[in-house]
């Protein structure tokens, strides 16, 4: 089996410098030039080159280059083991759907050890497993074909062609029930992709046994294009989180970033997006009693020759009333400082275009919800216009009791408005 020579873990935001050595593994000069690759020209958005190094940003996941697998955890505060932060991401993936597939809740995979990466294979397997314990969908395909016994009809162009020695023979174009088609394709080739990527011993039995018993297929190269063509039936709806698990990994999938030596896989996520997401589903979830908009937009700008550019808050509490409430999420611990500006004139915005009765900030961190007024023209408080700074403490433990919290400690305030 092959494995993985080096697997670090760092943090959002922090650096690697040529040369540096993490958990017994030197960043070298190759490595460092499979990154520059990947990012070049036109750059990603998980990490940014520096000089002699990298920058990781606020995306986090895993980044396999070569024989290196780089974990990027996500880091509020300084109060946490590496293992509890990484359990606190997939908890919070889980309970936004990114993790919602055909897996229980007790993981095979032991979440210390192992990486969002080792779940998404775990999870593509036991997808694979049960489409073949339950019978691998059959569809109709045209085929052409030389045969000896005359079946659907004869193309007589290339029948003369290929037949005129060969009278016992018919080149016939006929229909085929089986199972071969693009599902099963997609599948197969990614089923041969994993064998290559995965270092997870308790998987790569299950990856074998997958490769044993699913059916060859003909070749296919996987592109963009090749899901977008794709389109489901109550009879194939079955195969669509497979295929969901197959697309992130092999559109991530960079080869040949350096002369073959360093292929690259990123599974990267944007902390910013999923704690707006996790706060929603929360939210959704633990305070029914109350209207839960998401990205809720309004038109704020039109050029003379252009397209218009609109507001979006993260989340809408009771819109079009008049108790509205605008939330937006920011990932990112205030240490006992005031929020930005940016910040602050983007929430008086959302307080004036939605007409809202207050608006608040929702940060990792603890202590009580602080209150602030902005000021009027006139430079004197205005008390019509607040914006609440709400911190939520970080809980690495369970995670519908961490979201049932988040959703009562909102709630408290909104009691209040």
């Amino acid at each position: 089996m092959k494995t993985y020579r080096h697997h670090i873990t760092v943090f959002e935001h922090e650096c690697i410098k040529l040369g540096q050595v993490i958990n017994g593994c030197v960043f070298d000069e190759p490595k460092l030039i499979a990154f520059q690759k990947y990012y070049g020209d036109r750059g990603v958005p998980f990490f940014s080159l520096i000089h002699r190094g990298i920058q990781f940003n606020e995306h986090v996941g895993v980044i396999q280059v070569g024989d290196l697998l780089i974990e990027v955890l996500p880091k509020a505060d300084n109060k946490r083991e590496t293992a509890d932060w990484r359990k606190m991401l997939i908890g919070m993936m889980r309970a936004v759907g990114s993790f919602d597939i055909r897996v229980s809740s007790s993981s095979h995979l032991k979440l210390k050890s192992n990486t969002i990466l080792d779940l998404y294979i775990e999870m593509f397997v036991n997808e694979v497993e049960f489409l073949l314990h339950s019978g691998l969908l059959k569809k109709y395909r045209k085929n052409e074909s030389n045969v000896t016994a005359l079946k659907g009809n004869i193309i007589f162009s290339k029948h003369i062609q290929h037949n005129l020695t060969h009278q016992e023979r018919f080149y016939v174009r006929h229909t085929t029930y089986d199972v071969e088609h693009t599902l099963h394709q997609i599948l197969h080739v990614t089923i041969r992709f994993l064998r290559q990527i995965n270092t997870n011993a308790t998987l790569q039995s299950r990856i074998g046994a997958l490769q044993l018993f699913f059916p060859e297929m003909p070749p296919l190269k996987v592109t963009e294009a090749t899901f977008e063509k794709l389109v489901y039936n109550p009879k194939s709806e079955a195969y669509r989180k497979s295929i969901e698990i197959a697309r992130l990994l092999l559109l991530q999938y960079h080869p040949d970033v350096s002369k073959g030596k360093n292929h690259v896989l990123a599974l990267m996520f944007d902390m910013n997006k999923l704690w707006e997401q996790f706060v929603y589903v929360s939210l959704r979830k633990y305070a029914d009693n109350y209207s839960i908009t998401p990205q809720s937009r309004k038109n704020f700008w039109q050029p003379d020759i252009g397209y218009k550019t609109n507001i979006i808050p993260d989340i809408v509490i009771n819109k079009d009333t008049d108790r509205c409430v605008v939330l937006d999420t920011k990932w990112k611990n205030l240490n006992g400082y005031n929020p930005s500006s940016s910040d602050l004139q983007q929430m008086f915005v959302y307080h004036h275009y939605f007409n809202a009765v207050k608006t608040a900030l929702i940060y990792p961190g603890t202590g009580d919800a602080i209150k602030g007024t902005y000021f009027g023209d006139d430079e004197k408080i205005n008390k019509q216009m607040q914006c609440y700074v709400i911190p939520i403490d970080i809980q690495t433990g369970n995670v519908r009791a961490w979201q049932k919290k988040i959703a009562d400690d909102i709630k408290g305030w909104l009691s209040g408005v």
